[in-house]
């Protein structure tokens, strides 16, 4: 399976770590918090924690603090088609394919619920061909983006596609939920909008640097299955953020890829580039302990959350594109996200 065409979007507000924290201040919200969230919110904003502006799809960031069920689900039902549509549009145009040559779409999200799914809508909005192949994956969290290419592997090695539309959108701002847990508000401040998309194909495009997906792994633990997750309360999604959380992710990051290298036959000193799902600077930083990585090496993956903070599902796919934008060098690339459940998803990428 071949990467033909590359596409990412965000809303166009962005909004930095000081301006949250003054709309925060502002808001009933914080006359209904306790002290000890307000010290935590504000150390959070104003120290460095690997984040500096986020996209949110918000007119003001007052309207973020306006959080009920039916306010949240006319965010995301809004701005998730949208999203998705315009990276994808990218995507197409990256790869010079026409929405009728489009085979399949799947499309991965956690953060909102429709019925029928986002790609009724991105069907409708890109102009896809009504047989098109269509799947809805929920579930998956910020791990998303690998098993939504394994599908669209499967779906090509079967000849059912010979194009396929992967993408994936997360409104964290339509999954908006506080209270006085320390989880709650550090993801909060972690979270933006985002979607990414990709032509995935059963041959190369020669107008761009070959990018071969080949060997992937996953493992999932359902036994720490609490670690990190959503939970509805009171119709509203509330993220469940743990202390151990970098920790997991990098014991999972390891198994998986010790495990796809031993299947390819390759070292960890054979990977030219590292395309990673960032959580958080934490997690960046426990994945650079327990793989001994140089310390740049996840620049690709820190100077992603900077700019655009964890965008969940939807991050790998600004993580590849930033690699690829800095010719980033030939060879073996990992790519690797992790989540909820707690899983993780790893692949080798033979790049030219």
């Amino acid at each position: 399976m071949f990467l033909n065409g590359l596409g990412t979007a965000n809303p166009p507000q962005r909004y930095t770590k000081a301006e949250c924290w003054d709309a925060f201040i502002a808001s009933d919200w914080f006359r209904r918090l306790d002290g000890r969230a307000h010290a935590l919110a504000e150390a959070v904003l104003f120290t460095d924690n690997g984040i500096e502006a986020r996209r949110l799809a918000l007119t003001s960031l007052a309207e973020g603090f306006r959080i009920d069920p039916d306010t949240l689900h006319r965010r995301f039902s809004t701005h998730a088609p949208a999203l998705a549509a315009e990276a994808a549009a990218k995507a197409l145009d990256d790869a010079r394919v026409t929405p009728t040559e489009i085979d399949a779409v799947v499309i991965s999200t956690c953060t909102g619920y429709l019925c029928p799914g986002l790609s009724s809508y991105v069907i409708e909005q890109l102009g896809l061909r009504r047989g098109v192949l269509a799947f809805d994956l929920v579930g998956q969290g910020c791990a998303a983006a690998l098993p939504n290419w394994r599908l669209a592997k499967s779906l090509l090695a079967a000849r059912d596609a010979q194009h396929v539309l992967s993408i994936c959108v997360e409104i964290a701002s339509a999954a908006m939920y506080l209270d006085n847990d320390p989880g709650v508000l550090v993801s909060a401040c972690l979270f933006g909008d985002g979607a990414g998309a990709a032509v995935l194909s059963a041959a190369p495009n020669s107008r761009h640097r070959s990018v071969e997906f080949t060997t992937a792994r996953s493992l999932t633990n359902p036994e720490q299955r609490d670690a990190l997750r959503f939970e509805t309360r009171q119709g509203l999604l509330r993220n469940v953020l743990t202390r151990p959380v970098p920790r997991l992710a990098a014991d999972h990051a390891r198994q998986v890829l010790d495990e796809a290298l031993e299947e390819a036959g390759l070292a960890q000193a054979d990977i030219a580039a590292w395309i990673f799902h960032a959580g958080g600077r934490d997690v960046l930083k426990a994945l650079e302990g327990e793989l001994a990585l140089e310390a740049d090496a996840l620049r690709y993956s820190a100077a992603t959350l900077l700019e655009y903070g964890n965008m969940s599902s939807p991050f790998v796919y600004f993580v590849l594109q930033a690699a690829l934008a800095d010719r980033a060098p030939p060879g073996w690339w990992w790519m690797s996200s992790f989540g909820a459940g707690f899983s993780c998803h790893g692949a080798l990428l033979r790049v030219a």
